[in-house]
């Protein structure tokens, strides 16, 4: 068995243009996050999944490694598991969101952990406490309902679960936000690419969601960590403090 950490890897993006290559604290995004990805202990492999010939030779600039794919790919998804190429069905593949240059290795080993200690999960992901009611009602922030073994039940935009009753308790830790980081069986990967989207998931415009209708037991991990993601420049000067604060 082999475990890959992919980082899926675009030039181009509506809020920031070459974000990937952004400098940050002296050096490019996709360097940070490479290099945040590579602590892991549970990785024999760390790849960069690009579609862009500047990505390649910035990883390579830094000793990293990285594998061109075709610009058509639908999804980060799809991306990760076209770089793995010939991947074994008991393989495990990482998707580590390519904006995450605080990602947190520990993270990363507790999914791949998951995996490892137990064949009936398909596949495994991560959700944080939600503390704000803004976030709870916010569409942007996705939800998750977990099951007694902590295993998704569903994922939504939505509020869920729903109190009909009373105003939802956020202190007692049902209510919690998704963060974008899985974890595939390379079995589970290679079928989940080849199945269409099912209309839960063009609905909600969640991935995940196809994984749920496909039948796949889904486990999730607890963190208190929710990350903070590179989407603006605003981001990336914001994220530059506190790398730059680690330093000192």
């Amino acid at each position: 068995m082999k475990v890959y950490g992919i980082i899926p890897s675009r030039f181009g993006s509506s809020r920031f243009p070459g974000k990937p290559l952004a400098v940050i604290a002296g050096k490019p995004l996709v360097a940070w996050v490479t290099e945040a990805v590579g602590r892991a202990k549970t990785l024999d492999e760390v790849l960069v999944a690009t579609d862009d010939e500047r990505i390649v030779a910035a990883v390579e600039e830094f000793g990293g490694r990285a594998v061109m794919t075709p610009s058509e790919l639908p999804s980060g998804t799809d991306r990760i598991a076209c770089a793995a190429g010939d991947f074994a069905d008991d393989d495990i593949l990482v998707n580590i969101q390519g904006d995450e240059p605080l990602i947190d290795p520990d993270l990363i080993d507790r999914l791949v952990s998951k995996l490892q200690g137990d064949p009936r999960w398909s596949m495994a992901t991560a959700v944080s406490p939600i503390s704000d009611p803004g976030d709870l009602s916010a569409k942007s922030v996705v939800k998750v309902v977990l099951d007694r073994d902590d295993g998704a039940m569903y994922f939504s935009r939505a509020p869920i679960p729903c109190d009909r009753d009373n105003e939802p308790d956020l202190a007692g830790g049902l209510y919690v936000r998704h963060l974008g980081i899985y974890a595939y069986r390379g079995g589970f990967l290679r079928a989940y690419v080849k199945e269409p989207p099912c209309e839960l998931e063009r609905t909600e415009k969640l991935e995940q969601l196809r994984a749920l209708w496909m039948g796949a037991r889904i486990a999730v991990v607890r963190t208190d960590d929710e990350g903070i993601g590179v989407d603006t420049p605003q981001d990336a000067r914001r994220v530059e403090e506190i790398l730059l604060g680690r330093t000192l």
